[in-house]
């Protein structure tokens, strides 16, 4: 799932995008940099270089962002609007990548209409012996489902550690802090759903 140079050239564009879009969600909340600081525990400066498209978040970072502004990453990142009629494609080239500069970590939006409904599907490319930390939980009502469709992938929820490998799947609670970590010499990618009660 590595990017190829059209990709790479894309998710270049996302950073401006995923600060932009951090900036606005910020002026319509009303929140100063200093108050979204406070909120997401990510420093003033770094929010400013992020908003600016200066600074590429790790993924520990955009996520509290995220949750600070009550967004989804997929919103910040530019998911695509939804669509109306009874059948969406989404080309791949026209998929939005979040990529951790740090890690290499990939998040891929392939929900084709993610805000038609309550579920999103993100595609995930973990690198080996990379691992996202522990991620903030989401709102109460917030279930994950992963499918593993190569490599061998372990699912950190609080104390808990369980390690899925290819054609394993598991469900969750996302309300606790949880991420996931590759702990072995070769990628892995997973697919999962993210699904919001109302």
């Amino acid at each position: 799932m590595a990017e190829d140079g059209d990709a790479a050239e894309a998710r270049d564009g996302l950073s401006g995008a995923f600060g932009g879009n951090v900036r606005r969600r910020r002026e319509e909340a009303g929140l100063t940099l200093e108050q979204l600081s406070a909120r997401s525990s990510v420093s003033r400066a770094m929010l400013s270089k992020v908003e600016r498209g200066e600074k590429s978040p790790t993924i520990g970072v955009a996520s509290r962002i995220a949750h600070a502004l009550d967004a989804s990453l997929s919103d910040l990142i530019g998911a695509p609007a939804a669509a109306s009629g009874t059948a969406v494609v989404m080309r791949r080239s026209e998929r939005p990548v979040f990529r951790d500069p740090e890690t290499g970590f990939e998040r891929h939006i392939v929900s084709a209409a993610p805000g038609a409904g309550r579920s999103e599907m993100v595609a995930h490319y973990l690198p080996a012996r990379v691992s996202t930390g522990l991620l903030p939980a989401y709102p109460p009502g917030t279930e994950k489902q992963v499918v593993v469709l190569a490599g061998t992938v372990t699912v950190l929820i609080g104390e808990l550690g369980e390690t899925l490998e290819a054609g394993d799947s598991m469900f969750f609670e996302a309300d606790a802090d949880h991420g996931f970590a590759n702990r072995t010499d070769a990628p892995c990618e997973y697919v999962m759903v993210i699904s919001r009660r109302v």
